[in-house]
């Protein structure tokens, strides 16, 4: 006859031993996934941290800096102004003599027997209103302020017939543009 054994309770506590050791595997997972789902987190968290630390830092230069903008824009403005009133200045310095150049020489290239009603100056443009004698005076006088180093472009607008204390004579309206000289130019010129 043969024995018979039987293997069910061995089998059954090997499954019990199986099932508890898959009960401990799983909850070592479980713990070690949560822990480190935890530290992953707190790295996340920390790592944020300091990006906002960063962040802040970085915005406070920024403002900084905005000012030190705002500070260079202003005193590059001032600069500006300071430059274009020097400029004005340094404009009125060069040209403080030239109505006296004008003046005098106006008075040398004037021919005889022409005599100015007004004189009125735009910018460069200088307006010479008189009278003459004859239309050939002021031919004369168109040349000479072609020749002469302070006007340049001499036109005539209009030359009339006119009465002057009983007297007939030519009224003549003639514009020229004024050259500018420099200073130099024109110490050269008055010596001469």
């Amino acid at each position: 006859m043969m024995i018979r054994i039987n293997l069910l309770p061995h089998r059954e506590i090997k499954r019990a031993a199986r099932r508890r050791q898959l009960g401990v595997l799983l909850a070592t997972t479980l713990v070690v996934a949560a822990g480190a789902v935890g530290l992953g987190q707190a790295a996340i968290s920390a790592r944020l941290a300091h990006q906002e630390e960063r962040n802040a830092y970085l915005e406070q230069e920024i403002a900084k800096l905005d000012i030190q903008i705002g500070e260079i824009k202003k005193i590059k403005a001032e600069t500006q102004a300071l430059l274009e009133r020097k400029q004005v200045v340094e404009t009125l310095q060069s040209n403080r003599t030239e109505a006296v150049h004008l003046f005098d020489e106006i008075i040398r290239i004037l021919p005889e027997g022409l005599y100015l009603k007004s004189l009125r100056q735009t910018g460069d443009q200088i307006e010479l209103l008189g009278y003459t004698q004859s239309s050939a005076r002021v031919s004369t006088l168109m040349r000479s302020l072609e020749d002469s180093p302070w006007f340049e472009q001499p036109m005539l607008i209009e030359i009339k017939a006119a009465t002057v204390n009983n007297l007939h004579a030519n009224e003549f309206n003639l514009k020229v543009k004024q050259t500018r000289q420099t200073a130099e130019t024109g110490n050269q010129e008055a010596r001469t």
